[in-house]
């Protein structure tokens, strides 16, 4: 730890500190604090709204998730995500809307939902096997690739087959990214951008 933290200001050390803490918990601790994040994550869900011509509401999940994966790190970012998927799929009612339940393994969110759990695992693993990743432009670039390409591709993907075996009829690729990527642009960059910012204040920095 001596070795680690020398030429480091106090805040750097202290961040390096919090953050070998973290990894020294037990188990049973970083169960705790998985949950405890899959939680913020059901809260956030509950911030949202619906727009006229998408089944898939805004939310503030995305933020939640992003920040998993910081605060958690490898592995067990994803796993909190798994508690929230899992436990929403029991009947817990803490995705958007207070809903939950074995239906929305059939329902248009799905897609979203297991790209919440790819993209945790992603960028815990990133973040933490290289540290170079922690300066602030590359924590964003990373962000945006877990966002538009990770949670995107798997939630637009399922709505595709979703929709034609609601319709059946399949959309085309714009009628697809109109119902469910085009209304959450802003909201995710705007997410995206809040998230980089709390996770290069609390992350270790590039210097590491």
């Amino acid at each position: 730890m001596q070795t680690q933290t020398l030429g480091l200001n106090i805040f750097d050390q202290m961040k390096y500190i919090a953050f070998d803490w973290r990894d020294s918990l037990s188990f049973s601790k970083k169960l705790a604090l998985a949950l405890a994040v899959a939680c913020l994550t059901g809260l956030s869900a509950q911030i949202s709204f619906h727009l006229a011509g998408t089944p898939v509401p805004i939310t503030m999940q995305t933020f939640a998730v992003l920040l998993s994966a910081i605060l958690l790190g490898k592995n067990w970012g994803g796993i909190s995500q798994v508690i929230y998927a899992g436990l929403g799929f029991m009947g817990i009612p803490w995705f958007a809307g207070f809903s939950g339940g074995p239906s929305f393994l059939f329902g248009p969110t799905m897609g979203y939902i297991v790209g919440f759990i790819v993209a945790a695992f992603f960028i815990g693993y990133i973040i933490d096997e290289y540290i170079k990743k922690r300066s602030f432009i590359k924590l964003l670039g990373l962000m945006f690739f877990a966002n538009f390409i990770i949670i995107y591709g798997i939630g637009l993907l399922w709505l595709y087959f979703w929709t034609k075996s609601i319709s059946g009829h399949s959309l085309s690729f714009y009628s697809l990214y109109l119902m469910g990527a085009f209304p959450f642009l802003i909201g995710d960059m705007i997410k995206i951008f809040a998230v980089s910012i709390v996770s290069k204040s609390i992350a270790l920095n590039s210097r590491f």
